[in-house]
């Protein structure tokens, strides 16, 4: 049987999610690999998901799209973690820090996320790759800030110790938030504080989707936690 995989995001994660897609397409991890996008609600996603239909999220944690919107969008699909939540993200992470500072530079490093008020998804996820950080990489110092949640994104530089830190967006692909909003809020003109990229293209991301693929496929049913939603994203 032909089986299809949607990588699913807001449209600031297209180009984002095309490099991954055409990786995933030279694995061949799926018969058909496509990408489809929304500007606000997902309600608008005019995506073909018949058949076997595995959908992986290009957020970096659950929230309201990714539990109610794009499972209420796309009903018949099999419906994945989003791809921030794995694991293999905080190689990511770490790469992401690495090529922001000089090599060997005892920096220490802080994790940005966007936050969300309304769900903890954000903070679980961003406090697990900080965990795994801490046990695997050279930074002894290991931090997050949030743009919507405490502590704040504004507070990093008086928070961190070390005379020199790097601040890593964790966020799919690069959006207002990360080239205006944290720059702005870290004071990044001040100096004393790298800032590095974004997930973006990084092969660990990659990795992350084919993971949760396999995943769905090994239980027979997608992983993410979804809830009862109506088509137009109603209960």
């Amino acid at each position: 049987m032909t089986d299809t995989l949607l990588l699913v995001g807001r449209q600031h994660t297209r180009a984002v999610a095309e490099t991954h897609a055409e990786r995933l397409r030279e694995r061949s991890v799926a018969d058909r690999i496509t990408v489809a996008t929304y500007e606000r609600d997902p309600a608008e996603l005019s995506a073909d998901a018949g058949g076997e239909t595995y959908v992986v999220p290009m957020a970096v944690a659950p929230n309201r799209d990714t539990t109610r919107g794009i499972p209420g969008a796309l009903p018949t699909a099999h419906h994945c973690e989003p791809v921030g939540a794995s694991p293999a993200v905080s190689r990511a992470l770490a790469d992401r820090a690495r090529e922001a500072v000089a090599p060997g530079d005892d920096a220490s490093l802080a994790l940005l996320a966007f936050g969300d008020t309304s769900r903890e998804g954000h903070r679980r996820a961003t406090e697990a790759h900080a965990t795994r950080l801490r046990e695997s990489t050279q930074y002894g110092e290991i931090t997050a800030a949030y743009l919507l949640q405490n502590p704040a994104a504004e507070c990093v530089r008086y928070n961190l110790t070390g005379d020199r830190a790097v601040a890593v967006p964790f966020f799919i692909a690069p959006c207002e938030e990360t080239d205006s909003a944290l720059p702005s809020k870290l004071e990044l003109e001040r100096g004393g504080l790298a800032y590095a990229d974004p997930l973006g293209d990084h092969e660990a991301v990659t990795d992350a989707i084919q993971a949760e693929v396999a995943k769905a496929r090994s239980l027979g049913s997608g992983t993410a936690a979804v809830d009862p939603v109506a088509t137009d994203g109603g209960r």
